[in-house]
């Protein structure tokens, strides 16, 4: 018998919500994800890549209760639908849901890409006295704001507390930061639920195969240890070491061949370039206004979504608001998927890169040679063009990982004891004892954690490509 009301799920079948999950769903901060795609403009590129991030947090919870599940740490269902049972198993179970549940609360617009411009723009939403510390533009601070600051009707803050759940704890688990190791590492880890959700819903959705992972036979495995001071954390048995890899490799393909694909990456890079041109321009709301809005009337908040930056584009566009010729031709390009031209050279092959001091220094190297050599197309652009060509080149912040090195993972501990590490994978062999993945003689991690595929693009407009051919910068 079902004790709570259920959505059906295209992945899982149908999921079950507690009476307090199915009212933030219903609130209009989460109804926003609704109109928030999970992929940004990979669309573009891959057509039945329409899901959104409402279905995506929904997933993250049903794979969260999975873990909790496989892990002996749920409560009965007669327990966890009841709203009056309060014991710490109950409390945890409900929170872990809930967290995995508002993990993605704060999400920009078309997910990732207009959040990088939000944060390049910089502009402090924290001046005011009542503030607090100045905080980066991301989504992580803004969801933190979502929680903490709407305790009213239909805020997320008045469901949490009237549920008796902790908001602040809520808040640590989401951050990954929360007191509970094993709790953490559920939510935040190299194999988590928020990982094993998108990698199967992206690859769904996209038509890829990357995400056929063995779901059942990791979580089948996952058990606990004490992590040294009586606290638990997750591990996963010896016997789906390998699945686990094959779980690890699947998600490199797929940040490959999906996040990065340079067919698709060209689009929100120049949404990115637009969404920061329109917030020096005060043309679009700035953060503090998000937060003005998330704490006095989160019906316009709601419209903090796809559509809001689209008609704002579009509206641009045709209105002629815009003169810069650059952005408005960049523009142009989004709105009617018209691509612009990605240069082919030698200097911006992807390449796999070793994670050691020759394997940085050659990155650092390759960089290098890089801005010099956009630097000296820029000159003759500015030399020769009439102002209306341009280029992107993007070198990505973080290069895509198999899993994090043992090297790094003790360069940057945040105590003497790796195992309570939130994010690398524990194995447990068959004697009980738990060492890290990427530590295991008979893991093929140990080898692939110290590779990373660092992958630079070139794009530049028509104009652009065709006045550094014509000077003999670049070859037909």
């Amino acid at each position: 018998m079902r004790l709570g009301k259920i959505v059906f799920d295209p992945i899982y079948g149908f999921v079950e919500l507690t009476e307090t999950e199915y009212k933030i769903i219903h609130s209009p901060y989460y109804q926003r994800l609704r109109w928030i795609k999970q992929l940004g403009f990979s669309n573009y590129i891959f057509p039945g890549a329409e899901h959104n991030r409402f279905a995506h947090a929904i997933g993250v919870m049903h794979m969260a209760d999975q873990f909790i599940r496989a892990i002996g740490k749920d409560v009965p269902d007669e327990k966890l639908f009841n709203g009056n049972a309060t014991d710490e198993a109950t409390l945890f179970h409900r929170s872990i849901r809930i967290s995995a549940l508002l993990h993605d609360i704060g999400t920009f617009p078309f997910s990732h890409t207009c959040e990088g411009a939000y944060i390049k723009h910089g502009d402090s939403s924290f001046k005011a006295a009542d503030r607090g510390k100045p905080l980066p533009n991301n989504h992580e601070h803004l969801g933190a704001f979502i929680l903490k600051n709407t305790d009213f009707d239909r805020g997320i803050t008045r469901i949490l507390k009237e549920a008796g759940i902790d908001v602040q704890e809520i808040s640590h688990f989401i951050k990954g930061d929360n007191k509970s190791i094993l709790g953490n590492m559920i939510l935040h880890s190299e194999v988590d639920c928020d990982r094993m959700d998108y990698l199967m819903r992206d690859a769904y959705y996209t038509g890829l195969k990357y995400g056929q992972i063995d779901r059942e036979f990791i979580l089948h495995h996952l058990t606990t240890f004490d992590t040294g001071d009586g606290r638990q954390g997750l591990a996963i048995k010896e016997n789906a070491l390998h699945t686990v890899e094959d779980f690890l490799i699947a998600r490199f393909g797929w940040y490959s061949q999906v996040v990065r694909n340079s067919g698709g990456a060209k689009f929100d890079i120049i949404a990115e370039v637009i969404t920061k041109y329109f917030l020096e321009k005060k043309m679009m709301h700035q953060f503090q206004d998000l937060l003005s809005m998330v704490e006095t009337n989160p019906d316009a908040f709601f419209g903090f979504n796809d559509f809001y930056f689209m008609n704002l584009l579009h509206q641009s566009y045709m209105n002629g608001e815009v003169k810069n010729p650059k952005i408005r031709e960049m523009m142009k390009m989004l709105l009617f998927r018209e691509s612009p031209i990605e240069v082919q050279l030698p200097l911006f092959e992807h390449r796999l890169l070793n994670i050691n001091e020759d394997g940085q220094h050659q990155r650092e190297m390759v960089i290098k040679r890089i801005n010099e050599f956009v630097a000296q197309l820029e000159d003759c652009l500015k030399a020769h063009g009439d102002g209306t060509e341009w280029i992107l080149h993007d070198i990505p912040d973080s290069d895509i990982l198999f899993s994090r090195p043992i090297a790094s993972i003790v360069r940057k501990r945040s105590s003497d004891n790796l195992l309570q590490e939130r994010d690398p994978v524990k194995i447990m062999d068959r004697q009980g004892k738990v060492s890290l993945l990427v530590d295991k003689e008979n893991s093929i991690m140990k080898i692939l954690s110290n590779v990373t595929n660092f992958i630079p693009v070139l794009y530049m407009n028509p104009k652009a490509h065709a006045l550094l051919l014509e000077k003999g910068l670049l070859k037909a």
